[in-house]
């Protein structure tokens, strides 16, 4: 199945075009396409429908009729005196369908030859074969009888239909007794055509339009003469008893009179011609490329529906415009087959896709890396095991565990320039095309993009990963197998990376103090500690990073990082941040009555950024004026603006309309930085540790803080460095021209009472 669905989706579309047409012209060669096209007639009949022309009125050997004269055959005297009344009321002409052939009343038929006689050659009588006896092939012609001919004409009444028993066409003429006869229709119409050739009937023509008296009322003078005056006038049955009834296509059983009516009225609207097949097999290939062009699926089935609308659309302006008949048959059964052809390719592409593609990534899978390389022999293979997937999963949703996977994922691919595959759950595999000479480079750079840690959901996490590598000419499963094992053999002895995955029965056990939160707050449990950040060109404390932490009574001192994420799963963390803001909102106050001039860095979560009602608590809180605004600064990622961007921006600028500083904390690790500092309102940056701590040794870490700082004071930003530990990374980052540096060399975090003394300290020094 799976090496079908790779062929089928791999299929050229030109073959499906040909496809399409061999369809077609199958059709035709079958004779398909006329049986088929029939189907069609109800439609036409619909959409090319007309009104009559009015021309042609129609006296109904109706019910009514049948109930006054009460006899059958009728005596011919109600047809002298039909023919009379019309004469009199000035018809056009005057044709029967009604069969004269044999003798009725010598009375009658007397009268009825008087009356044919006194309208000399403005009737027209009806000839017809039929068959001689039941089983007999052999035919008789009828013809009206010889006292009735000498002052009329003969028309041909014969229909003929199709093998299913429905009428659609008529003859433009009929030989009876070795002589061509017109067609009632076409005498009517004034058409001439050749002896048993046929033109199809307008079934669109509604036959209830076509003017209708019924023969009593004629024959009673009932009826206006205007309605008849200069009109070619039909004489026929449409009395239910009287039989001489057709199929039709779409208006099902009429009275063959009616049929007649319609033939003449289609006549007279022009003679039909038969369009092309070869023409609009040609416009279905031109038009299918709407089908197959398109590279959505949605675009190409809404292209087909087109396809077949145009079709069915330019047949019936055809035949209602230049009265040009072509068939819809073939060309929808064209653009039908070609449809299908494109669906089965996008259903192969489909299933390709779901056999090759991780749903949950969309990374390409083990099949698809299968498909990729597997023909690529020998060549350096790379397995990356990812240790604490399932932790971070269960900590901080599904989502953030396949997110994890596509970040490192991106590193690989920044590393390897090769497609990466996500080969398990926890398993990435890549086959680099890096040469032998450059396989020592290669490691490096994969190992230092890495060990970064990686920034899921607003938090960074220390991913657990693992190298292993496998070479040779062996198969391509062989050399995943071997990658693999050395992963795992990497993992169990830390060769590669320190496995620093979740204990998740400890995890679980740490969700019950989401329940102590709340009290933990109003009992004081909840501490704010605070790391100086010294401005390194006044050699002074000037600033103090807020950080939370929890001394449980039980539990002793808990992390942030263990707490903090539980509480913004839990949708605590905004009465946390704003205790913390009132926190240290008070701690400034008093360091300000003591004489110290400081301000303060409070990080404010991700999943608070835009949230309204912090807006407001935060309001609320500015609203005590216990320091001025402009003492305070809002440290937030790169991932608190990335899910409303716009929205996020709009909300920081209003902190900072406010008088709040608004700070990016650790530049350098997201993935859009230079785009966000176009963006945002900032008015400081902080570099990343991971940058800073070896700046004064590595010459690319040195590069690239230098460049930030430059770049930060161009945009008229204040400049924070973290992970400061020693003099020589100071003296750089004073030679550098950055404002601030933070990190143990200058104080770890400590309570507000041990700031005190350190300012004094200071003061004294």
């Amino acid at each position: 199945m799976s090496s079908l669905s790779a062929a089928i989706a791999r299929f050229p579309r030109s073959v499906v075009l040909l496809a399409g047409l061999a369809v077609g012209l199958l059709m035709v060669v079958g004779g398909l396409d006329v049986r088929v096209d029939r189907l069609f007639d109800p439609l036409r009949a619909v959409l090319a429908g007309r009104v009559p022309s009015g021309r042609v009125v129609v006296v109904e050997m109706d019910a009514a009729s049948v109930g006054a004269i009460r006899r059958w055959p009728w005596p011919r005297e109600h047809y002298a005196a039909v023919v009379d009344r019309l004469r009199a009321a000035g018809a056009g002409s005057i044709t029967f369908d009604v069969d004269l052939s044999s003798a009725n009343t010598p009375a009658g038929d007397r009268r009825l030859a008087a009356a044919l006689a006194r309208a000399d050659g403005l009737i027209a009588l009806p000839t017809f074969a039929q068959q001689a006896r039941s089983g007999d092939t052999r035919s008789i012609d009828s013809l009206p009888l010889p006292m009735f001919r000498p002052h009329v004409a003969l028309a041909s009444v014969s229909m003929q239909p199709d093998p299913d028993g429905v009428v659609r066409r008529a003859p433009f003429a009929t030989i009876t007794a070795g002589v061509p006869r017109p067609s009632l229709s076409a005498y009517i119409a004034r058409r001439s055509g050749t002896a048993d050739t046929f033109f199809p009937i307008d079934f669109g023509i509604d036959p209830a339009a076509l003017p209708r008296i019924s023969f009593i009322d004629v024959r009673d003078g009932r009826f206006p003469p205007a309605l008849v005056r200069g009109r070619d006038v039909l004489i026929g049955a449409t009395a239910i008893e009287m039989g001489d009834r057709y199929a039709t296509p779409h208006w099902g059983v009429i009275p063959g009179v009616i049929v007649q009516a319609l033939a003449a009225e289609t006549l007279i609207h022009g003679v039909p011609t038969a369009g092309s097949t070869a023409t609009m097999m040609l416009a279905a290939l031109i038009l299918a490329m709407a089908i197959l062009i398109p590279r959505s699926s949605r675009w190409a089935y809404a292209g087909g529906v087109l396809a077949m609308a145009a079709v069915i659309a330019g047949v019936i302006a055809a035949q209602a415009v230049f009265n040009i008949i072509y068939p819809l048959a073939t060309p929808l059964a064209m653009l039908g087959a070609i449809g299908i052809g494109r669906l089965l390719i996008d259903i192969g592409h489909r299933l390709e896709i779901e056999r090759c593609v991780d749903q949950p990534t969309g990374l390409g899978n083990r099949s698809a890396m299968v498909r990729d390389v597997a023909a690529e022999s020998g060549g350096l293979t790379v397995v990356v095991t990812i240790g604490n997937f399932d932790a971070v999963a269960t900590l901080l949703g599904e989502q953030a565990g396949h997110d994890l996977i596509l970040r490192l994922a991106d590193r690989i691919t920044i590393a390897s320039d090769a497609p990466v595959y996500r080969i398990g759950d926890r398993l990435l595999a890549v086959k680099p095309g890096v040469s032998a000479d450059d396989l020592a480079d290669y490691f490096d750079a994969l190992r230092a993009l890495l060990i970064q840690p990686v920034e899921i959901a607003g938090r960074r996490i220390d991913a657990a990963v693992h190298l292993g590598t496998a070479d040779g000419g062996a198969s391509l499963q062989d050399r995943l197998l071997n990658a693999t094992r050395a992963a795992a053999e990497a993992a169990a002895t830390s060769v590669f990376r320190r496995d620093s995955a979740i204990d998740v029965d400890a995890m679980e056990r740490r969700i019950v103090l989401m329940g102590e939160l709340d009290q933990a707050i109003e009992c004081g449990q909840i501490e704010v500690h605070y790391q100086p950040k010294l401005s390194i060109a006044e050699d002074r404390i000037s600033s103090v990073e807020a950080l939370v932490r929890w001394r449980h009574p039980t539990r002793g001192m808990i992390r942030p990082d263990i707490f903090i994420p539980l509480a913004e799963q839990a949708d605590r963390i905004s009465a946390l941040t704003c205790f913390v803001i009132d926190r240290t909102m008070r701690d400034l106050a008093r360091w300000q009555l003591e004489g110290f001039d400081l301000t303060a860095a409070i990080n404010i979560s991700a999943t608070l950024v835009a949230e309204p009602s912090f807006v407001e608590a935060v309001d609320a809180l500015l609203g005590r004026q216990l320091v001025p605004p402009e003492s305070l600064t809002f440290e937030v990622t790169e991932s608190a603006t990335l899910a409303e961007p716009e929205r996020a921006a709009t909300i920081l600028r209003g902190y900072r309309d406010r008088g709040i500083g608004v700070s990016m904390d650790d530049y350098g690790t997201g993935q859009s930085s230079l785009s966000y500092l176009r963006q945002l309102p900032l008015t400081e940056l902080k570099i990343d540790r991971s940058f800073v701590q070896h700046a004064h040794l590595n010459r690319p870490d040195e590069l690239m803080v230098q460049s930030t700082i430059a770049l930060a004071h161009d945009l008229g930003l204040k400049v924070v460095a973290e992970g400061v530990e020693d003099e020589g990374c100071l003296a750089f980052l004073r030679s550098a021209g950055c404002d601030m540096a933070q990190g143990y060399l200058v104080s770890r975090p400590v309570p507000a009472l041990v700031i005190s003394e350190l300012l004094g300290q200071r003061e004294v020094a």
